[in-house]
Order: C-alpha cells, then structure tokens, then sequence
C-alpha cells in the first residue's frame, strides 16, 4: 500500500506543518488530486497526489509539524479491492444469499469500517466511521488500533472507546486541555475537519462538574472561562524563517539608513491620470506604482544598489536584472515575493505583476520560488499610517526602502523667487543600505534620484 511522503518543496525546506487535510479516509483521488495543504517556512503549499486509488489512513494530524520524507498519507492502488473484515460471523456478511461484502458498492453497503494492516505503532491522524448496516455486523475501515491489529486478526474495535482513537488539536489547544485538565478525547469537536478547538475546551473546562477541585477553581482569582491573562504561540513556518532572516541580517550587514521628505503631489495627479487609461483600467494603479519604476531608473545611475556583498566569496555581486521585492504582511508573517526581471515590464505588465503578487502573498498563497533570488526590496507601510521606518535588509540583497504614508501638510513652496505655504500631498522615503560597499554618497544619489522622480515624474525622461 503506497505511502505518500511529506517532499521537500523546494530551498532545501527539512520540515513543515500540517495545516489542512483536503480528503479524507474513504476518498477516491486520482493522480494530481490536491491532498493536503502544508506551510513550510516560507509559505503555503497545496500538495497534490502522486497515486491513485482510496484514501486509507492520514497518518499526521492537522497542526503537527513534521520531517521532509515522513510518510503523511496512505493510498491503496485503484487497482486492488480493499480488505474488509466481517467482526461477527460469515452469515452476517451482506444479508442475503452469499453476498459478501467484499466488492460491493459502497453506496449499497453503507458506511463501513475497515482495519488498516499497519505493523508498526498506531497513526497520529485517525479518524473512526462508526456506523453498522442494518442486519449486519459491524465492519471496521480505517482504524487505528494501540497497538496495531495485525491482518490476520479479526477483534472488533468499540466505535465509543475515546482511548482507541486520538482526538486532532493543534498543539496550542492540546497545551490549553493539558493545562485545564480536559481529556481531549471526551470532547465533541467543533471545528473543521473534526478538530477540537480552544472554544471546545475552554467550554468543557467551565462546564466541568461540582466536584471539590472544581469548586476550589471557581473561588479562585483565576476564572478558568474568562480570556486568558497570557496566549503563547509557537514560532513556525514563515514567522519562524522571517525572525531568523532577519537577525542574520541585522548582525551581519552594517545598516545605514537615510531619510528624504518628499512633496508628492504630482505623482498622485499622475496616478489619477493613469487610472482613467485605457490600459490600466481594470488595473490596480497606486503610489507604489510609481514608485517601483523610479526605483529601477535610479539604479542605471547607481547599479551598486542593484548588488550584495559576497562574504564567502570575497566579491562583490553586481546584478544586471531587477528582481523586485514586495515586503506583503499575511497573518502568517512577513513575506517578500519578488517580480522577476522587472525591469523588462512596461508599466502596465508592472502593475500587472504587482496585483497579483500582493493578492497572492495575502492569501498565503506564494510558493518558495516567488520569494528567492530577490535584489532589491520595498516595503510599503503607507497603508497603516506610519510616516517611515528603518527597514532591515534582506539576506541576499544590498537595500531596501521604506514607503511612508502619503498626507496632506503644509509645505513651502517657492515660485517666482517668492516663498507660499500651501498644502501639499508629502511622504517619507527612508533607504537602509549595506556600508561596506555602498558608501554616503552612493546611498544619498540613489535616494536622491528617486525622490526626483516622485517629486517630478517627468524627470524621468531624463534618466
């Protein structure tokens, strides 16, 4: 019976999370089927199916993590009828003239159980279809017994013993049980898939008996039903390699960051402008737009931005292609896919590329390949109100710029040799860059030149 093992994904990932199981026991997929969806430590990754035929057992529950080669799911070949065991007696076998219940349609037969030949210790994921034809004895389908029942065996399992199965949490809920005192497998679970939820024992625990020790609880200052005074969180898969990424960063490239207050206000008209072309209509057409072509303009006049330093080697690695880093917040952390040789994309194709890459970082959706071979970063905080920051670059690369918020101040402006205070659209442009080889005047012409661009975009024709 084919065992599909948990692959390695990609980068040379050593492990990843269960997330979501897509199938069940007693499915039938086919080949390419989307099985079960994983994150590793840099993103979200549906993983189809190499086999085909019934789901017989999954062998991790949701929300453990475990090691690339772990075998996570058995399949049995389409080809092979499936072994069922009648518990009771031969004439109980399907209620009539001989009929066995091997071969015959699962929909005729009902819900059936079946025991899986596993000679080794019992699987981490079971789930148990407790259900009896009428007239018939029970038929067990894929249950995992402590220890495993050998094939050859024919001992019914108790559908209602708690013990013979193990109850899916993640291990936040299972640490929350431990710590409350609720046996797992007594619960109903409420959430998807069969999970039992931080609700479902927080509502067990409140509901739990008069009993001495119960009672000691309630006269306590700690009331087990009310929110927690503390929630830990384990750090994993995208929040897991972000924080190490960025240490590494912070503790070997030294950071220099400069700041630049820049009056925006025709790049907003330009960007009202671009919206009502035709060619960008059904596009998203921001700020940030902009901002990424004046970014690639200004590098033809400072290329060592564009480049990073080499430790191992003992060079310094210019590029000549711009893979665009996007920073996109998700609920799992910090990502940063990139838009690979954007400086080949006419500004259409760029905006293009940049609504698709947010769109799928916040669905969690970006595959490892998207975030790797990045050359220069934004990171665009604008859209929470902070005026400007002190990015940390990112391994791999030379700089990295901040986008601040875009507001409405006053501003001096000067026409006619005569000074006026009029209100202007302004932001903050904050570059953090490596100093061992892009120096103050390097990092300044570059900020510079694309300060010029947002203030004028028309400076552009001349870059």
């Amino acid at each position: 019976m084919p065992e599909y093992k948990l692959p390695d994904v990609g980068e040379g990932l050593t492990e990843a999370e269960i997330v979501a199981w897509k199938v069940k026991v007693g499915d039938v997929i086919d080949v390419n089927d989307v099985v079960v969806e994983i994150e590793t430590a840099k993103s979200l990754v549906e993983l189809p199916s190499p086999y085909a035929g019934e789901v017989t057992a999954l062998l991790v529950a949701e929300g453990e993590t475990v090691a690339v080669g772990t075998p996570i799911i058995a399949v049995g070949v389409a080809s092979e009828a499936p072994m069922e065991i009648d518990l009771s007696n031969p004439a109980a076998s399907g209620g009539g003239e001989g009929e066995s219940l091997v071969g015959r349609n699962k929909a005729d037969r009902g819900p059936t159980r079946r025991v899986r030949k596993t000679p080794g210790a019992a699987a981490a994921n079971v789930q148990v279809q407790a259900a009896f034809e009428p007239g018939a004895a029970p038929v067990v389908e894929a249950v995992d017994l402590e220890p495993a029942v050998p094939a050859t065996s024919a001992v019914p399992a108790p559908a209602t013993a708690p013990a013979a199965v193990r109850a899916l949490a993640k291990p936040p809920v299972r640490r929350l049980a431990k710590d409350l005192g609720v046996d797992l497998a007594t619960l109903t679970p409420s959430g998807p898939h069969g999970t039992v939820t931080r609700a479902d024992v927080e509502a067990a625990a409140a509901g739990a008996g008069t009993s001495s020790e119960s009672a000691a609880v309630a006269t306590s200052s700690y009331d087990v039903s009310a929110p927690e005074r503390e929630t830990r969180e384990p750090i994993k898969g995208v929040r897991k390699m972000m924080g190490a990424a960025m240490v590494q960063s912070a503790f070997t490239i030294p950071h220099v960051t400069e700041w630049i207050t820049v009056d925006v206000t025709r790049t907003m008209e330009l960007v009202e402008r671009l919206r009502a072309r035709r060619e960008l209509r059904d596009l998203k057409v921001t700020p940030l737009l902009v901002l990424a072509r004046a970014v690639m303009l200004a590098m033809r006049r400072t290329p060592e931005i564009n480049s990073f330093w080499d430790d191992a080697a003992g060079e310094v690695v210019l590029k000549h292609y711009v893979n665009l880093g996007i920073a996109a917040a998700t609920p799992r952390g910090l990502v940063v896919p990139n838009i690979k040789d954007a400086q080949d994309l006419a500004l259409p194709d760029l905006a293009r590329a940049l609504e698709a890459l947010t769109a799928t970082a916040r669905e969690g959706r970006t595959q490892p390949a998207e975030m790797s071979g990045g050359t220069f970063t934004i990171t665009n905080v604008g859209p929470f109100g902070v005026d400007g920051g002190t990015p940390i670059i990112n391994p791999g690369e030379a700089a990295i710029l901040c986008f601040g918020a875009v507001k409405k101040q006053p501003w001096v402006l000067t026409e006619g040799g005569e000074d006026r205070i009029v209100v202007r659209q302004v932001c903050t442009l904050a570059l953090s860059f490596d100093h061992r080889h892009i120096d103050g005047e390097k990092g300044s012409r570059f900020l510079a030149d694309v300060a010029g661009v947002m203030e004028d975009p028309a400076l552009s024709l001349l870059m």
